[in-house]
């Protein structure tokens, strides 16, 4: 995926070594830094909130220096406005191409009208493991400190399978889907991630009680994935209306997460307030070739056009999006980067330059510049 454009540079007769000299300098201050390679990245700007805070993300990532090439493509109510589809497969077949999207949020019909984005994206790419990454930040008071964990989500399968109907009139019935293929995947991939980034614990959160075969079978699995491949992580289940309080009364007490996939919708969402709201957290969507990096929030539709509103959950993704391709790809340069923007931004909260809704007073705009004055 990596695009790197070669230059080509005239023949030049050197009639001594000052000149030498002097052409060398010349020559080195109008070349791009050629020693790391660019990489192609498809940008949902979305609706809403969702280009007001796009454009701060970018300007913010290019300021920092990512290496990244974007092509924009349309989804949601912004690609019906240019008389598309609301998922428009030009913009999937990019995401193929590229490998990698950053996508700002796009506003979902509620009870009515056309399927979730988001879902829709999720099934035709296989992103079958969300990853989201729920941490105190300094500058962002909450009830809580010391919280770091992380949630894995199954993204394909359970009630979000989409298969619904009406029995008889006044009757519907929607359809939990759970597969040992699935059940397996998600389990090695949260495993696998507890490896590489040293944590020491994951936790199952299920209704095996209630829903014997669907939540059995997820307990099942990941219970075999664990004896099987990663013995030396620590593993517990713990029923998910118990899970719950536990996590509301010592979020610390958690490392990783594992649930299926609308457990894992609610809990994320709880984790979140947990550290100061969706606007701090943000999210990844992983599958075997592609990958979706978003802010889980939603398009405020309410507020979009007014500059106001928190681009740090988006920010926050594109940081994980340089991660992804630095380990992916293996370009150090890119987790370069996204360290230097974790670092800038970490910097701005502390020194209490906040959106309004983390009790600041900055617009969008201006918290991007104040991102950009910190970045080293």
């Amino acid at each position: 995926m990596a695009d790197v454009t070669p230059i080509i540079l005239p023949r030049i007769v050197l009639r001594c070594s000052s000149e030498r000299d002097m052409a060398i300098r010349q020559t080195a201050a109008i070349l791009p830094d050629m020693s790391h390679p660019i990489h192609s990245a498809v940008l949902i700007p979305g609706d809403g909130i969702g280009p007001e805070v796009s454009k701060a993300t970018l300007r913010i990532m290019e300021a920092a220096g990512a290496p990244i090439r974007w092509h924009e493509h349309p989804a949601g109510l912004a690609a019906l406005d240019q008389g598309l589809d609301v998922l428009p497969k030009e913009t999937v077949e990019a995401i193929r191409q590229h490998g990698v999207a950053l996508k700002g949020p796009c506003t979902t019909p509620v009870g009515r009208g056309f399927a979730s984005i988001n879902v829709s994206l999720r099934k035709q790419l296989d992103l079958y493991a969300a990853v989201r990454p729920v941490r105190n930040l300094e500058g962002v008071t909450t009830r809580f400190t010391g919280v770091d964990l992380v949630i894995i989500r199954e993204n394909t399968e359970g009630l979000y399978s989409g298969v619904e109907n009406e029995v008889t009139p006044g009757v519907v019935m929607s359809m939990k889907v759970a597969t040992e293929r699935a059940c397996t995947r998600i389990a090695r991939y949260a495993f696998q991630f507890a490896q590489r980034r040293n944590r020491r614990k994951v936790t199952v959160f299920h209704k095996a009680n209630i829903m014997k075969m669907t939540d059995g079978l997820f307990l099942r699995c990941a219970q075999e994935v664990h004896d099987r491949e990663f013995p030396d992580i620590e593993y517990e289940t713990m029923i998910i209306d118990a899970g719950c309080m536990k996590l509301v009364q010592d979020p610390t007490r958690f490392d990783m997460l594992l649930l299926e996939n609308l457990y894992g919708d609610v809990v994320s969402d709880l984790a979140a307030a947990l550290v100061g709201g969706l606007g701090v957290v943000p999210g990844a969507n992983i599958g075997e070739q592609q990958a979706v990096f978003e802010a889980v929030h939603g398009s405020a539709p309410d507020i979009a056009g007014k500059d106001i509103a928190n681009p740090l959950a988006l920010l926050m993704s594109g940081v994980m999006m340089l991660n992804h391709l630095a380990e992916q790809r293996n370009d150090a340069n890119c987790r370069q980067v996204a360290e230097r923007i974790k670092a800038a931004y970490n910097r701005a909260l502390a020194d209490g330059q906040k959106t309004r809704d983390l009790g600041g007073e900055l617009g969008t705009q201006a918290f991007a510049d104040a991102v950009i004055a910190r970045l080293r």
